[in-house]
């Protein structure tokens, strides 16, 4: 969303910094010393023309963001077809950690997540709860970024877990992990999310409204699912994903406790 406020940063950023980064290992006569890692992401499918996305799925950018990085994907590929600059793309899907920033949904369900079960604010707001992503450990994928540069040539590879799951559903594991069980009702803009049953120590009322929709949330241009098929990185690098997301969920729940008792004291 952030990058339909900011295009002009975006592009300068996310398309021209890559092209920046690439004639500098050019002008240097670096093209055999220096191996390129270009950040591509799942975003580039957008508007998803196939289900699952591979590195053959049509790409079709529904934000700033993901037009500036398909134009850093293509630039990568030229650099390196021309020049034969050890240039790769991991078009890495969602990975997430207790480092996200606050902009990141999932953050920001977490971190709404503790403040509301300590009292702090009364509910989150969300956008499109129906949105699908395809959420895995950070851990994984920087696994994965390794191996594709210590790969003996060049490429572009998918990361991800070949699994999607609905920022609803994600609200859901959150509240499951810390011991309360929350249910949604209505639908759309009206959906809200309350308090089903309290298992935890934490004192919040059952049938209390935790979770509301902001039309502020909502993207001009939605990307409804997203979701990876990593077969190439797993025959040409060996790379599966390690960690479910209830471990993800779980780091980074018991993160932001830690972080919220440590500012108490």
């Amino acid at each position: 969303q952030v990058s339909f406020e900011l295009p002009e940063y975006t592009a300068n950023a996310d398309a021209l910094g890559t092209l920046r980064i690439l004639e500098a290992i050019r002008l240097l006569n670096m093209e055999k010393t220096c191996k390129f890692y270009q950040a591509s992401t799942s975003e580039l499918y957008g508007k998803v023309q196939s289900i699952p996305q591979d590195e053959k799925t049509p790409f079709y950018p529904r934000s700033p963001y993901g037009v500036a990085k398909l134009y850093s994907y293509w630039i990568s590929k030229n650099y390196r077809e021309a020049y034969g600059i050890f240039a790769s793309n991991g078009i890495l899907f969602n990975h997430e950690s207790p480092r996200r920033g606050e902009t990141f949904v999932t953050k920001k369900i977490v971190s709404a997540a503790i403040n509301i079960i300590n009292g702090k604010i009364d509910c989150m707001y969300l956008g499109n709860l129906d949105a699908k992503r395809d959420w895995g450990h950070a851990k994984d994928y920087v696994y994965g970024m390794y191996l594709i540069m210590q790969n003996s040539k060049p490429d572009d590879y998918v990361l991800a877990t070949g699994k999607t799951t609905s920022i609803r559903d994600f609200v859901t594991m959150t509240f499951h992990y810390i011991g309360i069980d929350i249910k949604f009702k209505g639908s759309g803009k009206n959906e809200l999310g309350y308090v089903y049953k309290n298992k935890s120590d934490y004192e919040l009322n059952e049938g209390s409204i935790i979770v509301k929709i902001d039309d502020r949330y909502f993207r001009p241009s939605e990307v409804d699912i997203l979701v990876g098929d990593y077969s190439k990185a797993k025959k040409d690098l060996g790379w599966t994903p390690k960690y479910q997301l209830k471990d993800l969920i779980k780091d980074m729940v018991d993160y932001e406790i830690k972080v919220f008792e440590n500012e108490k004291k």
